[in-house]
């Protein structure tokens, strides 16, 4: 089976002999097309969006190469230009560069191997470009989503003041947890989103419930619940590089099977969550709640290590414990990240 070239190069020379040689010497290696003036080239360009590549000789009836190159930039912008001349002076290479953004000025006669090359230097620039722009893209795309998070993680606690800063908190710690696991570093901004976004869904719990001083009736404390299941129905068509939508569908879960909603044991519980698990219950247990005071580090960190194998994950519960006890770390330092 026959690969088909993966460049796509345009050659625009009045010389058809010329354009024949370019076909003849470029063919196995790249898609090559081929133009006499800039009128053909246009209609090229016109109906092939993938031209990476563009060779064009200085001296062409109509519109020279310059101008043509010119021209090129807002119909290709990352094409990478290149001008071949028999006319090579200052004036010309200034024009070309000024102009029409030459990436290299070549004199005709050009050898076979310095036409190769200057090829593949131009494949080079083209790809660097793109990768810069899609990095860009990324990026921009990137801001977009922590904007979006930050604005439902405000929207959250603007109708829950007793949760004010405890998804800051909890993301905090699971990212710090997952720092020490060795986590990379794409993996650690997923879990650190994830954990501004856990308690989501109790947008849809009545606040009266939320913020209720006594004990909360079996109807209440199930629409409660749901708040995993709802959190991840309105993520789960966010197209994140990870599962985030799951991740806080599963943080309730629990190791021995005893957690909702789903009754998940062991290792069917994504790492991610087993992790926000263990950081949700400490600042949980650690902040005051509508119906009682807190209930400080110390019984939270006493009730993470007691249930270390039958409702935490082991191995995140030791690092937690080493974190608080070890290592000086304190949710207090957290309240503002």
């Amino acid at each position: 089976m026959t690969t088909q070239p993966e460049h796509h190069i345009l050659f625009v020379d009045d010389d058809k002999r010329a354009l024949d040689s370019y076909r003849r010497l470029l063919s196995e290696k790249y898609h090559i097309f081929s133009a006499l003036n800039a009128s053909e080239a246009f209609k090229i360009i016109e109906q092939n969006s993938e031209i990476k590549v563009i060779i064009s000789d200085l001296k062409m009836p109509g519109i020279d190469g310059i101008r043509f190159l010119e021209l090129t930039k807002d119909l290709l912008p990352d094409a990478v230009r290149i001008l071949l001349t028999g006319f090579a002076d200052l004036q010309n290479a200034l024009d070309a560069v000024n102009r029409g953004q030459i990436f290299r000025l070549l004199n005709k006669p050009c050898s076979a191997d310095l036409l190769l090359a200057s090829i593949e230097a131009g494949l080079k620039q083209y790809q660097l470009v793109a990768d810069s722009r899609a990095l860009h893209t990324l990026n921009k795309t990137q801001q977009i989503l922590n904007g979006i998070v930050a604005g439902l993680s405000t929207l959250l606690e603007a109708r829950d003041p007793y949760t004010a800063g405890h998804q800051r908190r909890v993301a905090a710690l699971a990212r710090t947890i997952g720092t020490e696991m060795g986590f990379a570093e794409d993996r650690l901004n997923a879990l650190e989103m994830t954990g501004r976004l856990h308690d989501l869904g109790k947008v849809y719990v009545p606040a009266d419930f939320l913020n209720k001083p006594g004990r909360l009736s079996p109807e209440e404390f199930s629409i409660i619940h749901k708040h995993p299941e709802v959190g991840a129905s309105i993520l789960k068509n966010v197209d994140f590089d990870w599962p985030v939508a799951e991740i806080i569908l599963q943080h309730h879960e629990r190791m021995d099977g005893t957690g909702y909603p789903r009754g998940l044991k062991g290792d069917e519980i994504l790492l991610e969550a087993r992790i926000l698990a263990v950081a949700d219950v400490v600042d949980a247990m650690s902040s005051r709640r509508p119906y009682r005071e807190p209930l400080g580090l110390d019984i939270a960190l006493g009730n993470i290590e007691s249930n270390m194998h039958t409702v935490f994950d082991p191995e995140v519960a030791k690092i937690c414990l080493s974190l608080f006890r070890e290592k000086d770390y304190s949710l207090q330092k957290m309240a503002d990240f």
